[in-house]
């Protein structure tokens, strides 16, 4: 086969390049994108050979599997795209191990967990079987410490393993909401900074969602001794897991009765746990391989209009399904039990990407019953087609091994290939590859963003379906396009035709209530789940929230991610547990806790004359904002000097720990001392005023663009604080605007590629 010449974005050689191309001993790249695509059609097409293909049959095979990537019209899992052909060979992205209630069993699934995640491969977990905190241990004559406790051994575990070099470490806890541990676990993510390698889950059954609509107590049962321990209101425990996700978007919800109820193999064991975003459910031990088909390139032009070209769609699908069933051949598990458990039901998960663009093209506005109604076609015809394709393979290949102990044989259907077919997944990275296209079945997150280049200059970049849609309608301006990147949205810009705001809808334009009815059209026909979020604004209320996961409890969906804007972005909060009430329920005391100063800021001194001599006033930024205020007057030990250190450490205290600049600047302006001073532009009152006004010049200072090498080193994107999406910090590679999606954190800059699944 000819290597053909490959019509890549800038973005998607540049996260090729960083992340997934084949380096020398010495880091250098010594493979094209091209032939990286080759690499992996050829291995993947020879599983083929073990089924009687002929070499020039094979041939052809490769050819398609080339073509499908080449053309960007589908993308596998990055383990596959990274490790095909390679000595490495793990090519799954999802895992699920058991984690038993033994000492040994635990610290064997730790290495377990290690093996998987140096292969390249995400984890998740159920801690469910493991015995409450306290529980007696009777070899020891000790008490266990409990599944919380364990959780972060396996987090520092996953901090000391890279995956392979080219991933990091991702986990999914996950413990049922009748553990007696369940409201450590519901807040054991409560400080942002602690468990890091982990989302985290409660699984919710039918039975608490009834009783939740009614108010009443549940049992919470010991996993060891199978006895009811003690009992939790519904609606109190409920109450905490909304309080929690609104504050920082952990935990989310699984709802497990749901999953089991679609559990292709339910005589082959139970539902536990899924991998780390919650949208592969997996037995323990199973893992399973996916991959994205591009919608925005499954068009044609029909009459001067862009239709769906469902021939092609059809043909795709058809050639993926025998793709992904090849990986598992192709595949070297890191675990026999792996290996046995994945053999054993052949689980493929087939999904899409380039959702959001593929509506705009049609001109159908995201928030619409248009759109919900669409998805449900749309996904209808790819479920249906997969498993054609499936039961195709299995007239060729067989069944997969578990098929009489199935629901497929139980109905009498016809023998299928693969225990399950479709999964909605994150395509964070693979959708920048395939040409930038909008991520999963997300929104689109932004048309119009400034992207921090090198000596921190801005660039602003446009979403290209909008430029040309500006450009063909005659607004094309890029003044234009810099306000939209300073607010985020085009819905209050009367300068946009109206026409095109109501295509051009972002995240958050758009209501929960259509995120989520949108979350639940494509979960009808997804065998497992569909990776989305939910997204919040800033000024929502937990009611809000409650209101979220109790629809996407009544429209279907198997789980709930969901995430408020600006929630992670500065305070780390800590919930304690105060003293029982008199009625014998526990009380809740919500701390915040400053962020860790960084080891180098930016910022600059000014002098201020006070009544008392001057003031030396330092201020200090960090990637979010102020982070610390110095000041000095006279010779240390002096009373002014105590006093104003005293303030300064307040000060910074309060920057450090979220608290708004301008709350802070109203308790020290007009604080009074014997000796104010007449200065230029007003009073000093005293050293507390002169602070407030140091910040005060130093703020206007920067807006006004004096002295821009003190200006602080962060992304552009905090300019319109954090109302583009879902920013949640700064990313670790490039240092521009990490944003919360589909259960990761991934860099906006898509030419940076970074992500983080936890």
């Amino acid at each position: 086969m000819l290597v053909k010449k490959l019509n890549l974005t800038e973005n998607a050689r540049t996260v090729l390049k960083k992340r997934y191309l084949i380096k020398d001993k010495k880091g250098e790249v010594v493979e094209a994108p091209e032939e990286l695509f080759q690499r992996v059609a050829s291995f993947i097409a020879e599983a083929d050979k073990a089924y009687g293909a002929s070499p020039k049959e094979i041939k052809s095979i490769e050819e398609k599997f080339h073509n499908l990537m080449t053309n960007l019209e589908f993308m596998p899992n990055s383990p596959t795209l990274m490790n095909a052909g390679r000595e490495l060979g793990q090519l799954a992205a999802c895992f699920v191990l058991p984690v038993d209630d033994s000492m040994e069993h635990i610290f064997e699934t730790i290495k377990n967990t290690a093996m998987t995640h140096k292969s390249g491969g995400g984890t998740g977990f159920s801690f469910s079987r493991l015995r409450p905190k306290n529980s007696p241990v009777k070899s020891t004559g000790g008490v266990s410490s409990g599944p919380v406790s364990f959780m972060k051994v396996f987090n520092a575990a996953t901090e000391a393993v890279k995956q392979g070099g080219t991933r990091r470490g991702a986990n999914m806890g996950i413990l049922r909401m009748d553990h007696p541990d369940i409201l450590e676990f519901i807040t054991c993510k409560e400080n942002n900074k602690e468990i890091t390698n982990f989302n985290i889950s409660v699984t919710v059954t039918d039975d608490f969602m009834k009783k939740l609509g009614k108010g009443e107590d549940y049992d919470l049962i010991d996993p060891s001794t199978k006895k009811v321990v003690k009992q939790l209101n519904t609606k109190e425990v409920f109450d905490l897991i909304v309080k929690m996700a609104w504050k920082n978007g952990e935990p989310g919800i699984i709802f497990i009765d749901r999953m089991n109820e679609f559990n292709p193999t339910p005589k082959v064991g139970t539902y536990e746990s899924t991998n780390p975003c919650g949208e592969q459910i997996l037995l323990p031990y199973e893992s399973c391989n996916l991959g994205s088909i591009n919608l925005s390139r499954m068009t044609m032009e029909s009459a001067g209009k862009v239709e769906v070209d469902w021939e092609k769609l059809g043909s795709s699908v058809d050639t993926v399904v025998h793709f992904l069933d090849n990986v598992i051949d192709q595949n070297k598990f890191p675990l026999p039990a792996i290996e046995k458990a994945t053999l054993a039901n052949r689980k493929i998960g087939l999904g899409v990407m380039g959702w959001a663009d593929l509506l705009i093209m049609l001109g159908i506005p995201y928030n619409s019953e248009d759109a919900v109604n669409f998805a449900g076609t749309i996904m209808k015809f790819v479920q249906d087609r997969s498993k054609q394709a499936s039961r195709k393979l299995a007239e060729e290949r067989g069944a997969f091994p578990n098929f009489k102990m199935s629901v497929y044989s139980d109905r009498s259907e016809s023998p299928i290939r693969n225990a399950t077919t479709t999964t909605i997944a994150p395509t964070g990275t693979i959708s920048i590859i395939a040409g930038s296209c909008s991520s999963g079945v997300e929104p689109i997150f932004a048309l119009s963003y400034y992207r921090k280049v090198m000596d921190n200059n801005k660039l602003v970049e446009v979403n290209p379906y909008f430029e040309k849609v500006a450009k063909d309608r005659g607004f094309l301006d890029r003044e234009l396009f810099e306000r939209i990147a300073q607010k985020g949205s085009i819905q209050d810009f009367s300068d946009i035709p109206e026409d095109v705001r109501r295509v051009f809808v972002v995240s958050h334009d758009i209501t929960p209530e259509w995120h989520i009815r949108m979350q639940a059209a494509f979960q009808k026909y997804t065998d497992n789940a569909v990776s989305k979020t939910v997204n919040f604004s800033n000024e929502a209320t937990q009611g809000d929230v409650e209101k979220a996961y109790k629809l996407a409890y009544k429209l279907g969906c198997k789980g709930l991610t969901i995430y408020r804007d600006r929630s992670r972005e500065e305070q780390v909060l800590n919930i304690a547990k105060t003293d029982t009430r008199a009625d014998g329920s526990s009380g809740m005391e919500i701390r915040k806790i400053p962020r860790k100063r960084p080891s180098v800021t930016k910022g600059k001194t000014l002098k201020i004359g006070t009544g008392c001599g001057n003031l030396y006033v330092t201020i200090n930024e960090d990637a979010y904002g102020l982070c610390e205020v110095f000041s000095q007057m006279g010779k240390s030990g002096g009373c002014a000097a105590s006093q104003s250190e005293a303030t300064s450490r307040l000060v910074s205290l309060a920057l450090r720990s979220g608290i708004a600049v301008e709350s802070i600047l109203k308790q020290l302006r007009g604080i009074r001392c014997p000796s104010p001073l007449w200065v230029k532009g007003g009073m000093i009152l005293s050293c507390p005023d002169a602070i407030a006004k140091a910040i005060e010049m130093y703020l206007k200072e920067k807006k006004e663009g004096i002295n821009p090498s003190t200006q602080k080193e962060e992304a552009p994107i905090f300019k319109s604080q954090g109302r583009l999406g879902n920013v949640v910090g700064v990313c670790p590679d490039c240092g521009n605007a990490l944003i919360y999606s589909e259960g990761c954190m991934t860099c906006i800059d898509a030419g940076c590629g970074y992500s983080k699944c936890s």
